[in-house]
């Protein structure tokens, strides 16, 4: 072993410290397994990452949100003395098309409703593969004015995806893996039901508070060398001995690392037919939630980019507007600079929310499309006409290497709860290998 901070005797190396990483580690740390994690960025939490605003107050960039069924990160939340609070929501979010508002009633609406039960209807098929090569923008273009870029803007904020690269196949599979479509894009009793005061970062310093020197940020994996002995980790920094490695990187990331011997074809094939979806988030931050005392925060906005935005400030604290853009909208903010883009996403609110909207004490934006050591969110997608990529992926060992991830959970894949799962999962199947090994 030539690195100079491993220790003496690792036994396990985790590559990548998010959610699914860390969780991994501390498990295996837990049991007694000598563990070591490499980061390749500079900051740890993958998909989740935090920020504290001018106001004090914590701002999540990554993943944030906890479903009501989340019960591992609400458990890891509990544990390690996060405060947890339900967001300020409304039944149904304002919907603005060309800076007005579109009512409930409108036929657009109704239009758009009834294709959602189609949708819905179809994700319980449990045979879809004939849709594999159909594409959501296929099907989108028979759905007529208004639903149509309703849907579009909807699809683009659930699956970050460019439309002509999704398959009616993939949406399907995946609206049935998280529970239907209104688990999906509810707040209340849905998805994004409840937040943490302190950010999901709280949750990635305390793991990685109880591993210490074991995880190292800035270790940018070049290669794994599978022996017959054991596995040989190559960084830039050195190269490192272990009886296991555990890989948590997106599937689409995979093909970064060199791998000797070969990966099988199928496991190799992940990271030519999967991509990371392209987002944008922006969170403004305000003394206090103004809007609450005239009208909701919540808004689906047509308008060009195509977004959402929720209220996800916390009791008592500043004001937060969150707002995602999905897509190749997504990409389209890159060609602005910062202040361009805050116009951009944040000017029609000004007409529902008054002039002051336009002015947050404190902005914070992150294009995830943009960042080399996760590129993109939420999820890994597949390629139409594919469905190895289509989560769960497949997790079994090669070798001794193993493979975690949010996109290989069970329950709840693509979700912080997916990568909470995952990384649990990963390390009872590492630890029970080890214990028969001796």
């Amino acid at each position: 072993m030539t690195h100079q901070d491993a220790p003496a005797a690792t036994t396990v190396v985790v590559v990548g410290a998010g959610l699914s990483g860390l969780t991994a580690a501390r498990e295996l740390h837990r049991a007694g397994v000598e563990v070591l994690v490499l980061e390749a960025a500079d900051r740890l939490g993958g998909r989740a990452m935090t920020e504290t605003s001018s106001l004090g107050s914590r701002v999540d960039l990554g993943g944030q949100w906890i479903g009501h069924d989340h019960h591992r990160l609400k458990a890891l939340a509990s544990e390690l003395g996060a405060t947890q609070f339900r967001m300020h929501t409304a039944p149904m979010p304002i919907v603005v098309d060309r800076s007005r508002r579109v009512r409930t009633w409108a036929p657009s609406m109704l239009m758009t409703l009834l294709v959602l039960v189609g949708v819905e209807a179809l994700s319980r098929i449990a045979k879809t593969q004939r849709w594999n090569a159909t594409t959501v923008e296929d099907w989108l273009r028979r759905v007529p004015g208004r639903a149509r870029r309703l849907l579009g803007v909807m699809a683009y904020i659930s699956w970050t995806a460019d439309l002509d690269r999704c398959s009616i196949h993939a949406m399907a599979r995946s609206i049935r893996q998280q529970g239907g479509l209104r688990t999906m894009l509810a707040t209340a009793g849905g998805a994004q039901e409840s937040l943490l005061a302190e950010g999901m970062g709280s949750l990635i310093e305390g793991l990685a508070a109880e591993l210490g020197s074991r995880v190292l940020p800035g270790r940018r994996v070049a290669s794994i060398l599978l022996g017959s002995d054991g596995v040989t980790v190559q960084t830039a920094a050195g190269e490192i001995r272990a009886a296991k490695v555990i890989v948590t990187v997106p599937p689409p990331l995979i093909g970064r690392i060199t791998f000797d011997p070969p990966l099988p074809p199928g496991r190799a094939a992940l990271a030519s037919e999967t991509y990371m979806g392209s987002v944008y988030k922006g969170v403004a931050v305000y003394p206090r939630p103004f809007w609450r005392e005239r009208i909701s925060g919540e808004f689906l906005i047509l308008d060009e980019p195509g977004r959402v935005v929720y209220d996800t400030g916390a009791p008592g604290g500043p004001g937060h507007l969150c707002v995602l853009v999905g897509g190749p909208e997504a990409r389209e903010l890159d060609r602005l600079d910062a202040a361009g883009r805050r116009t951009a996403v944040l000017g029609v609110l000004a007409d529902y929310l008054g002039p002051e909207v336009l002015e947050p004490a404190s902005w914070h934006e992150k294009s995830w499309h943009l960042d080399e050591f996760v590129g993109g969110g939420y999820v890994a997608l597949a390629l139409p006409g594919t469905s190895s990529g289509i989560p769960p992926v497949e997790s079994a060992p090669v070798g001794d290497i193993h493979w975690a991830g949010t996109e290989t959970a069970r329950d709840h894949p693509g979700y912080l709860e997916g990568a909470i799962e995952s990384g649990t999962r990963v390390a009872r199947e590492v630890v029970e290998v080890l214990a028969a090994s001796r």
